[in-house]
């Protein structure tokens, strides 16, 4: 054999061993931990005891938590704080009001009404969604979330963020329905498309034991109102389109609507809305069925008042990454619904109370008032 020829291919082969055996490191060191790390966590999702039920003593309570404007948590720094609390405030400060809350009302459901993140201050809108949730899935109450203006402002589209939150666990929240109910209740049918993503309804059934136990007497209804739009040229906010009011009139069931004549809470500033008026508040009366709309947007009201016989209560700034006032405390929304005492057993909703909560050292209660009552 020739010499040169032997060592040009030994070289060949060393050459080619190098190669397998730098692949087989890579694998070893980055890949293969990796992969096993992946297949390690991924789990299916914890899903939440359905029905959503009242309670044994006839109530069922809602936390209503409005715009966290979760960032990037510990990184976040709070705004519109005092200087003296500036320092060590951020999103952590949304997480540990959000536990504390649920700790102290013990919710049977908790509804996030928008902005859940702050998408332009959000670097990854998934790794936000999970801390900025982190509390309710932890505590294994249902929940679910609809979205605000800003949330879709990092790297998700609605839909996706949408998707994403349905997937959590205990999320009740649905990117959009996908069956109704037909007359005959024993059928269902598929639902048209419709704008938005983010409408579903949810129903409460009445207590265990009681002759409402195996049917509905609540209904929850969650809306996507959008984000911003342009109308003739102006930038304005986006509404609830004609294709969402009309599924809102086919899954409503009609009641007499009574409301108490009272405004609670405070006035702090302009109530920001789009410049198309849809008809949503002649829907929502049309409907029967609705006593009281929860909203979010404008931190810093919080208070209820009836418009067209209808209460609309807000929930107030909840998040520290939010705007909001200086030494006027974040806070949050409870609602109450409670059952009426028939004589053997519970029967269908009597009233419905709701009151706030301070994130102050005493999570301070405030104006507690009955937004509904039935009238015998």
């Amino acid at each position: 054999m020739d010499p040169g020829n032997s060592m040009s291919w030994i070289h060949s082969f060393l050459y080619l061993f190098l190669i397998i055996a730098s692949v087989h490191v890579l694998n070893t060191i980055l890949i293969s931990p990796k992969l096993a790390v992946d297949h390690q966590t991924a789990r299916v999702k914890r899903v939440a005891p359905l029905p959503l039920r009242f309670r044994a003593d006839g109530t069922f309570k809602i936390l209503q938590v409005a715009d966290m404007h979760f960032g990037n948590g510990k990184v976040s720094r709070c705004r519109d704080v005092l200087e003296s609390e500036f320092e060590y405030c951020s999103d952590l400060n949304t997480t540990r009001f959000l536990e504390k809350m649920i700790q102290l009302e013990n919710p049977d459901f908790v509804a996030f009404t928008g902005d859940n993140i702050f998408g332009s201050s959000a670097s990854d809108a998934a790794e936000s969604l999970l801390e900025a949730f982190g509390p309710v899935m932890k505590s294994g109450i249902p929940w679910a979330a609809v979205l605000g203006n800003h949330d879709q402002e990092s790297t998700m589209t609605r839909e996706e963020l949408m998707s994403f939150i349905s997937l959590m666990d205990f999320s009740l929240s649905q990117t959009f329905p996908s069956v109704e109910e037909t007359p005959n209740h024993n059928k269902q049918r598929a639902v048209p498309k419709i704008d938005g993503f983010g409408n579903f309804d949810l129903r409460v059934w009445g207590a265990p034991g009681s002759s409402f136990a195996n049917s509905s007497v609540l209904n929850l209804y969650f809306l996507d109102s959008g984000d911003r739009a342009f109308v003739d040229g102006i930038r304005t906010y986006d509404w609830i389109k004609e294709s969402q009011l009309n599924w809102l009139r086919r899954v409503s069931q009609k009641a007499q609507v009574r409301p108490i004549y009272n405004v609670v809470g405070e006035y702090r500033e302009w109530v920001a809305c789009s410049l198309v008026n849809s008809g949503v508040l002649n829907t929502l009366v049309s409907m029967g069925d609705v006593k009281a709309v929860f909203i979010g947007h404008d931190h810093k009201n919080d208070f209820c008042g009836t418009l067209g016989g209808l209460w609309f209560c807000y929930g107030g700034g909840f998040g520290y990454h939010g705007y909001g006032k200086a030494g006027w405390p974040r806070r949050s929304r409870v609602i109450l619904a409670e059952l009426a005492k028939g004589e053997k057993s519970w029967s269908g909703v009597e009233r419905i109370k709701t009151w706030k909560r301070l994130d102050d050292e005493k999570l301070s209660k405030i104006d507690d008032h009955i937004l509904w009552e039935r009238r015998s």
